[in-house]
This record gives C-alpha cells, structure tokens and sequence, in this order.
C-alpha cells in the first residue's frame, strides 16, 4: 500500500530532523513498513506550509517529489490519507478542523493546545469524526527510558520511592554574534502559545503516567530568568513566557517526581535528561540512551565528615544496563506504530484524548504557579 502523508509545518528543526528526515523518509528509504510477508505500507509524503521558498529548498534537498503551499488541495487528494502537524500549537486547532472535515487520519505534535477544555475539544471532534488520531509522545521509546521500564517490570526496584528528572541546557540568547539563537522566539512569548511548562510538562505527564503510574496532583513554581532574547531578524524582544519550571507531582502510587525544566542551565549530568530513580530494592540513573544501576547490596555506606576529603567515589558501584536489542529512532517508532493503526487497525492508545492529559497538566502547573497551591487533576473526557 502506497500511503500519501500530508506533513504540516516541518520546515523548522524539529519537524524537519525528527519527523520529516529520521522518521518518514528513513521509513521510506528502509522499503517501507513490512506488515506480512511480500506486504509492505510505502510512504509518500507531501510537505505542506506557508512559506514557498523553504517548502521548494527542503523538499529539493530530502528528494521529496510533493510540496504546496495550497492545504486544502492536499487536503482535498483521496491519496493523502494521514494529515501530521508540527505547526506551532496555535495554530493547530484550525489544522485539525480542517483534516477532521477532510476525514484524514490525524497526527500531531504535543502540545496539542495551550488550553485543557480546547485540547479535549479537539480530542472529542476526532473521536465523533470517527478518524483515529495520535499525538507525538516519543520519549516513550528512547532507549534509556526502555531499559528504566523493563527493570521496572522485572520488579529491579523493590518499591518505588521517588523520581528526581533534571532537563535542560543554556539556550544562547543571540545577543553574541558567534552564539545564535537556538529556539525560535515565540517560545518565548506567552502570547504566542510559548513557555517552558505549557511545552515540557506535556513530555512529563505521558512518561510519569505510562512509567511510574498516574498524577494525582502538581506543585509548580515557573520563572523568566532571561528577560530579553533576540530574535529571527536581529531585534531584542522582551521574554513574556516562562523559560524554568521547577513542578513537584504526587502520583495516585504515593511516588513523588520531581522534575526541573530550564533553558538556563548548564550541564554537568550525563545527558540533557536524566532521571534518578530510587526504590527500596535498587536505585538508577537514566538518560536518553543509558541507563546505570546499584542495587541494595551493592550500596555503599557513607560517613559525615566534612573535615577530611570523601573516601567513596559514589560514581563506581554502579552497573551499566547493556543494550539487549538495537534501539531505533523513538520518533520513528511512533510513527510505525501510528500507521499500522491507520492501515491494519492495530491498537494505538496514544490519541489527542492522551494528549490533552498532557495539557492538563501544563495548565495546572501554571495555575499553581499563580495561586502558590497545589493543584488536583481531574478526569478527562
């Protein structure tokens, strides 16, 4: 089967890298999907956006054969039957309006929406549409976060005590002309759907939910430490949205997480994620790829005295997991995933509902962060 995909707003770097280069046309250029023996789903993207000479030079230099400027032909083409947006998150109600009324498979990226009652809305449009529908939820699949799960089922940690998640690096402000702009600016401004709570604790409630087990509430304290960044044409702008989170969440299993989220900060961890996970039988620190481990027998015993220099080097005693399998690209997993649920119906329930779950969160964390409270999550949909 020859499945034409609509790929929406990927001329920036994440669609461009993660969606469009590592996923769809890694796919391609592996044969396919192969679903039965002789039986594969090819994939045929088309790239679709605003701005004609970056859709012209991107699909010129992947060798993608489609591109417009003009959605609603694309929309309008029966080969096109999936529709995927990595717009900015404003944008992306009306982009689903239009793929629901086109009767297109949707698939976007997370956020699916600054607002929980618009992210269940747009969940709910799809469900009464009968089209499926995913939202991106790759760190499920990085190979750290894979070796944390099954040492998790293998029962490795005894009882689950508590999660400490340290994310972030130093995002170059501009202001120095041999250290660009990292991020484009309307991350940073909270009029244009940006800030570092509404796009990172989206990451954190489908990898607490499906790893550790459900929020039950969020602490949240945010802050704009960079006030002024420079932007896409040179100029100073003024920062109006949060660039740190510091969110503390209670899970329905009594675990308590604790994850810091900041473009101001630099590294001396292993990973631009890690995770430190400690149970009653074993602890682990995780990160993107690696995951390292010491279980209760192989704790060492510390003793206070800052008067003499430390005799334990607390980085030996710890275990590397080994990589039992090859570990593929987590974005292009989902994708698979997503459209063996579009062709074969296979179960997929990582949908726009699971999203807005997402979303629900982030807006929490911001209203505890205003009302200095903890807030309670709900039921969705």
């Amino acid at each position: 089967m020859n499945l034409g995909i609509i790929l929406n707003g990927v001329t920036g770097r994440m669609g461009t890298n993660q969606h469009l280069i590592r996923s769809i046309l890694a796919i391609r250029e592996q044969g396919g999907i192969q679903v039965a023996p002789g039986e594969t789903i090819q994939v045929d993207p088309i790239l679709t956006g605003r701005n004609e000479h970056k859709l012209r030079e991107l699909a010129v230099k992947h060798g993608v054969e489609r591109w417009t400027t003009d959605l609603d032909a694309a929309l309008a083409d029966p080969h096109n039957r999936v529709f995927f947006d990595a717009s900015s998150t404003l944008h992306r109600a009306r982009f689903v309006e239009k793929a629901v009324a086109a009767g297109k498979a949707i698939y976007c990226e997370k956020p699916t929406a600054v607002e929980t009652a618009e992210a269940v809305r747009l969940a709910q449009l799809c469900r009464e549409a009968g089209v499926k529908n995913g939202v991106v939820q790759d760190k499920l699949w990085l190979p750290g976060i894979r070796k944390l799960k099954t040492l998790i089922d293998q029962g490795f940690f005894g009882r689950i005590l508590s999660v400490r998640g340290e994310f972030g690096y130093w995002v170059f402000t501009g202001h120095d002309a041999d250290q660009p702009i990292q991020r484009p600016s309307w991350n940073y401004r909270k009029e244009e759907g940006g800030g570092i709570i509404v796009d990172m604790l989206c990451h954190w409630r489908y990898l607490v939910d499906n790893v550790f087990g459900p929020i039950k509430s969020v602490s949240c304290l945010g802050a704009t430490h960079i006030p002024e960044r420079i932007d896409e044409s040179g100029q100073a702008y003024a920062c109006t949205a949060d660039d740190s989170c510091y969110a503390t969440f209670e899970l329905e299993n009594g675990i308590v997480c604790q994850f810091n989220s900041s473009w101001d900060v630099r590294v001396r961890r292993d990973d631009l994620l890690t995770l430190n996970v400690d149970g009653t039988l074993g602890s682990a620190v995780v990160g993107l790829r690696r995951c390292r481990v010491q279980s209760l027998g192989t704790t060492p015993k510390p003793v206070w005295n800052p008067d003499v220099p430390q005799p334990i080097d607390f980085y030996e005693g710890w275990q590397e997991v080994p990589d039992a399998t090859t570990y593929d690209n987590a974005f292009k997993i989902q994708w698979e995933l997503f459209l063996r649920h579009v062709v074969l119906d296979e179960p997929y329930r990582f949908d726009l509902m699971e999203g807005a779950k997402g979303v629900q969160l982030a807006e929490a964390g911001l209203r505890s962060w205003e009302e200095r409270r903890w807030i309670e999550l709900g039921e969705l949909g």
